[in-house]
């Protein structure tokens, strides 16, 4: 086996920065001719061309697996700690065990492969682009469903970011089961209560 042949596994995140919700991590391994045009890192892509691409990635990775960390672990752990256990997850559910995890960004899950962090892998190498695609549309189908479990919030529109609309809604409404206690404002609101 040649070094070409190594099962290269890519991973990325979505969902480190909202106030609200679990951060999802997914692992890809493409294989080396996959034929998918297009790969991106998922925020530069529209909301249609992610869902295309997510469709693709599904049928043509040699393996794919998604996996997240709940509000209450990122509350336990941090976010950090909490993304590369949601890493560490979609690795270990990837049904074929690859040979080297690229991982966006600069922190590495603790994983029995060998792993590397790679600045902007989401930009620059297919399987991090594909993981980051796949990562960003789970995370976003669970913010549309929570939005109809707690539609005050806007969740569809705003994905659990801290934007003004989002801040408005919790100072008028409080915090819901699904926001992050541990991140500002929720935590200030939650001792001022």
């Amino acid at each position: 086996m040649t070094a070409h042949d190594i099962l290269r596994c890519g991973v990325d995140e979505a969902g480190r920065g909202p106030l609200a919700g679990p951060v999802y991590a997914a692992a890809v391994i493409l294989g080396a001719d996959h034929g998918i045009q297009g790969l991106d890192d998922s925020k530069k892509l529209s909301p249609a061309l992610r869902e295309t691409l997510k469709l693709q990635i599904k049928r043509r990775a040699l393996a794919w697996a998604i996996s997240a960390a709940s509000v209450e672990e990122i509350d336990a752990l941090n976010i950090l700690q909490a993304t590369l256990l949601a890493m560490r997850r979609a690795v270990e559910k990837l049904r074929l065990a690859p040979g080297e995890v690229l991982v966006d960004g600069t922190h590495c899950p603790k994983i029995q492969v060998p792993v590397r962090a790679i600045i902007r892998g989401d930009s620059t190498v297919a399987e991090i682009s594909a993981a980051s695609i796949l990562a960003k549309t789970a995370r976003d189908a669970l913010m549309r469903r929570l939005d109809r479990a707690y539609p005050q919030y806007g969740f569809s529109r705003h994905k659990g970011y801290g934007t003004r609309q989002h801040l408005i809604a919790l100072q008028n409404h409080g915090v819901s089961p699904v926001h992050r206690r541990s991140f500002e404002p929720v935590r200030s609101m939650l001792e001022k209560r």
